[in-house]
């Protein structure tokens, strides 16, 4: 069985209660990987960090994104697969199964996304059989989404090489631009985060604020005016490159909404969701 590596930050007990349980429940060897808290580095190493990308990243979404590095840095090393968690991701009652599944495809792949976050993604029009009612399909282009991957040594080396030539982004924006990686998703998908119950219709309470986009957050502002014209043309490129993708890949590929199987999601409350 692949194990689940658990990103968590210090103070995030009850999230990390949360996992605790639903991964006993469905018999998941389990991780934690202890979460960069976006205190851990000064004002200067922020201002590194936080300008390399289409915008000024908070220190949050630094964090996070060094957060996954430190992830694929731990699979690089024990030189296996792990199931890499948010502490906010809600898994279907088939990823055990898928888990086990997985194993025998190894020699074909870098990366699976478990998840969908209502939004399309290009995927291609043939697919692998992997458990009853699921299916591997190779992914061309994602959106967003990293609360649940499977990473492989291969997938996990190829971003820290990545990682070394390109400046830190969104962590879900970095994988979704990594080319490179022989990705796949899982569909149906078997996960989603919290805050995406409402989106499926799962009828289920998110108890759980946001640690990277709090109630009172706002983005942070471009120092100056160059910096200001660098992501805007960064964003320009970004759009360019994710159009050459869809491009190359639109004959073999079809652009569609992943669903999920809301029979097979288990954690539910009687309340509606939030």
């Amino acid at each position: 069985m692949i194990s689940a590596l658990v990103i968590n930050l210090d103070h995030s007990s009850e999230r990390l209660k949360f996992q605790r349980q639903q991964l006993a429940h469905l018999q998941i060897p389990m991780q934690r990987l202890t979460a960069v808290n976006s205190s851990d580095f000064l004002t200067d190493r922020y201002e590194q960090l936080a300008n390399g990308w289409e915008r000024k990243m908070s220190s949050a979404e630094v964090a996070c994104f060094l957060s996954h590095k430190a992830a694929w840095q731990y699979v690089a090393a024990s030189n296996k697969p792990w199931l890499i968690m948010e502490d906010d991701a809600l898994l279907s009652r088939i990823v055990p199964a898928i888990l086990h599944g997985i194993i025998n495809q190894e020699d074909k792949i870098d990366y699976i996304t478990l998840e969908t976050r209502y939004r399309r993604k290009w995927l291609d029009k043939t697919s692998i059989y992997l458990v009853e009612g699921y299916r591997l399909r190779r992914l061309y282009q994602d959106r967003s989404g990293a609360a649940a991957y499977i990473l492989f040594p291969s997938g996990a080396k190829k971003l820290l090489d990545k990682a070394q030539r390109c400046a830190p982004a969104l962590a879900d924006a970095f994988l979704c631009c990594s080319y490179e990686l022989n990705s796949w998703q899982v569909y149906p998908a078997a996960a989603i985060q919290l805050d995406q119950c409402c989106n499926y219709d799962l009828d289920f309470v998110n108890p759980f604020v946001s640690t990277i986009t709090p109630l009172n957050y706002s983005r942070p502002e471009a120092n100056n005016c160059v910096d200001y014209w660098r992501f805007k043309l960064r964003r320009v490129a970004a759009q360019l490159r994710m159009g050459w993708r869809q491009l190359s890949v639109c004959r073999r590929a079809e652009y569609v909404m992943v669903p999920i199987q809301k029979n097979d999601y288990e954690y539910k409350s009687d309340s509606s969701c939030i």
